[in-house]
């Protein structure tokens, strides 16, 4: 699949749904759902730009997607719209409502609250939907985001990360059976355990891999066509 090139996708002509400002907290620590919620709003403004915002339904569609989440989750359209609304509150995601649209729509800030870019964004995003991830995995898993041109790259951006002020993600130490250092955000669930090594790991850049990102970018394109 052709790469995207790294520019963020924005709906055109959106008008905010009336409500007061909320400044963001800077505390971030999110749960499961919040990090799910987030991760998906960037896939999908990034993947699929045409159909970004997303209503309740599609971003409940995209939440529990089998493809490219670890885990894969059974969140209910009722907790989804929990979910958003408790990041509406903290001034990390925003309704908006297109002309002549019948059902508000969501976008998410982290972005302009972090103050980061397009490459800092999709590594987030993917850590955030699959978990701790080696630098070749990333690169390999954001192709339908951004370009990254090698590892190195993917390597230099995750550095800018961890070497903010406060950090977005660490580098981990490798552990017996681990070939490869992994790499985890810091944006929440910092405690969850890592998963014990496999034997013996597939290199990131397999066949299988590949045919899930295209199964995953097939799977997207279904979702939004069912929910518009």
């Amino acid at each position: 699949m052709r790469p995207r090139s790294c520019v963020l996708d924005w709906v055109s002509l959106t008008v905010p749904l009336s409500s007061p400002f909320i400044l963001p907290s800077m505390d971030l620590d999110l749960d499961e759902l919040s990090l799910r919620l987030l991760g998906c709003l960037i896939e999908k403004q990034m993947t699929t730009p045409e159909y970004y915002p997303l209503t309740i339904n599609a971003l409940t569609a995209a939440a529990n997607q089998k493809t490219n989440r670890d885990p894969v989750t059974s969140f209910s359209e009722a907790e989804v719209l929990d979910g958003i609304n408790a990041l509406r509150e903290r001034g990390l995601v925003r309704a908006v409502r297109s002309p002549g649209g019948r059902s508000a729509k969501y976008k998410h800030a982290l972005d302009d609250m972090l103050e980061i870019d397009t490459e800092q964004a999709s590594l987030l995003a993917v850590l955030m939907l699959r978990g701790e991830q080696t630098a070749g995995e990333l690169r390999l898993r954001t192709e339908r985001y951004c370009d990254f041109p090698s590892v190195e790259q993917v390597e230099a951006v995750l550095a800018g990360l961890q070497t903010r002020d406060e950090p977005l993600t660490i580098r981990l130490e490798r552990r017996p059976g681990e070939k490869e250092a992994r790499h985890r955000h810091l944006l929440g669930n910092s405690d969850a355990p890592r998963p014990a090594p496999a034997t013996e790991s597939a290199p990131p850049e397999d066949a299988l891999t590949k045919l899930e990102a295209r199964l995953a970018a097939l799977e997207e394109r279904v979702t939004a066509l069912e929910s518009n």
